[in-house]
Order: C-alpha cells, then structure tokens, then sequence
C-alpha cells in the first residue's frame, strides 16, 4: 500500500474522481504520455543576451534562459510540479530541474546529467551563474554523487544489479525509496531540460522514463530562419526556436497546461519584462 507521504512530494487528496482514476488505467508513463511542440519567436531574445553579456560579462546561453522561463512557469503554475507513483498523485516539495550536457563536444564525450533545485525569486544573473558552476563541474573529471554510485552498482554481478533495481522501483512505488537516494537522481525531478541546439540540431520528442517521477522533458533545438506572419499579415523572417514537449498527461489538463506554455513563452520571447 502506497503511503500518503513520500520524502519528495506530499499526496493531493483533493483531485477529481477522473483525475484520480488514471493512474490505475494509464500505468506507465510513456502510455500516457502526449507530445506538443512549441515555435517561439526569439527575436528580442537574441538581442537581450548580448545585451546581458554587454552589461554582466556573464555568457546567457538559451538553456539558462529555458531554465530560469521554466522555473518561474512552474512557480505561477504549481500543479506542473506534481508526479505520479504506485496509483497516487503527489505535490512535489521544491522545484527541481535536470538538464544535460555534454563533458566535450566530440563523439567520445560523454553525457553528464545534473539536477539542481532552483529558487524561482533568483534573477537571471544568480540562476545563470548556479547552473554554470553546475555544467563546469558536471564536465569536470570529478566523479559526480551518481557516477560514485553507479561505480559501485556496476562492481556487482548482473543479476544482483538487476535485482537491486527492483528493489528501488518497488520501493519508490510504496514510497519508502530513501530521500537521499532520491535527492542525487536527475530522473527525480519536477522537469528534465535539453538544448540540443547547442550542438547545431533540431530537437525530437523525448520518451519519458519509468523510472524515476519526471512529469515533463523539454528538448529546444537550434533557433533557425523561418518565414512567419507579422501582425501586419506580411511575411517576414524570424529565428524561431522549436520546443518539443513529452508530457505525464495523468499530472494535469490540457487547458492548465496551454497557459502553463503562454507564460512561458512570455518570458522567453521577452526576458527583459521577466
């Protein structure tokens, strides 16, 4: 029997009868998962980072601007930053953020995810120099609270690796999985973010994990020329930045979620209002 409390998140008893029954008819994630993409117009936003690298001295990269756009849509919309485990919805504590990056950019460079918890009343500059100091020392050769882990888990035999994995999924569903097991894992988190466009590509719909609680992976490609309509109905070219969303429908509804987008797309077509 799932417990009503969990080190991560505290149980929403007051859902719908609808809401509450998909858990148990959608039981895996990427069963109910729902896919949306999101074209933004990064026209002022291209301008405001030179601008804040003019004025800071500070390199504003689009995944900060993701990051901190992120962070405060999740903060005006908290329903975002729920979750779902064995059959039950939670209120997640805190607003935790996964991203990734790459340790160098060759094909033998490894991937490095890192999960930080974020304030949503930091500025731009704070938000932006915590994940900086985050990504240096993800690409450090310093082995991470996860790399030490999985050292020791990959010295085990196989079948005891296996064992010991459902060991961890089933304890999460009861929600007796330790919290500082919990704390270190990117898969733990109220969003996992991707700029993908760093490296010059277009971003495909992520699949969401089993393991693990996160609700949302947001990939954002390359911001690339497009011809659009201006709001004098004249074709015009733009950088328009593609995101490509992969949702935990089970969390919350479409129409929550629409204006969850609109406010973000607010912020990251004109971070300087934010």
């Amino acid at each position: 029997m799932p417990l009503r409390w969990r080190s991560d998140g505290d149980y929403v008893s007051d859902l719908s009868l609808t809401r509450r029954i998909m858990p148990f008819i959608m039981r895996g994630r990427n069963e109910s998962i729902v896919y949306f993409e999101q074209k933004l117009d990064v026209t002022r936003t291209l301008e405001f980072m030179e601008s804040f690298r003019q004025r800071t001295g500070l390199r504003l990269t689009i995944l900060h601007l993701l990051i901190w756009a992120a962070v405060r849509t999740i903060h005006a919309r908290p329903r975002l930053n729920r979750f779902t485990a064995g059959g039950r919805i939670y209120q997640r504590r805190g607003i935790w953020v996964s991203f990734s990056a790459k340790k160098a950019m060759s094909d033998s460079g490894s991937l490095v995810a890192i999960k930080r918890e974020i304030d949503p009343s930091l500025s731009l500059e704070e938000l932006a120099r915590r994940i900086e100091s985050g990504v240096t020392e993800g690409r450090s050769d310093r082995p991470s609270a996860t790399d030490k882990e999985l050292s020791v888990l990959f010295r085990l035999p196989t079948y005891l690796l296996a064992l010991l994995t459902r060991l961890a999924r089933y304890l999460d569903r009861l929600g007796l999985l330790p919290s500082a097991f919990i704390r270190n894992d990117p898969m733990f988190s109220s969003i996992f973010i991707t700029n993908i466009g760093s490296i010059g590509m277009q971003a495909p719909f992520h699949h969401l994990f089993e393991y693990g609680n996160t609700p949302i992976f947001m990939m954002a490609g390359e911001a690339r020329d497009e011809v659009v309509v201006s709001p004098d109905r004249q074709p015009v070219v733009r950088p328009i930045l593609t995101i490509r969303y992969s949702f935990d429908e089970r969390v919350e509804d479409g129409l929550y979620c629409l204006r969850a987008l609109e406010i973000l797309k607010g912020i990251i077509e004109n971070p300087a209002s934010g």
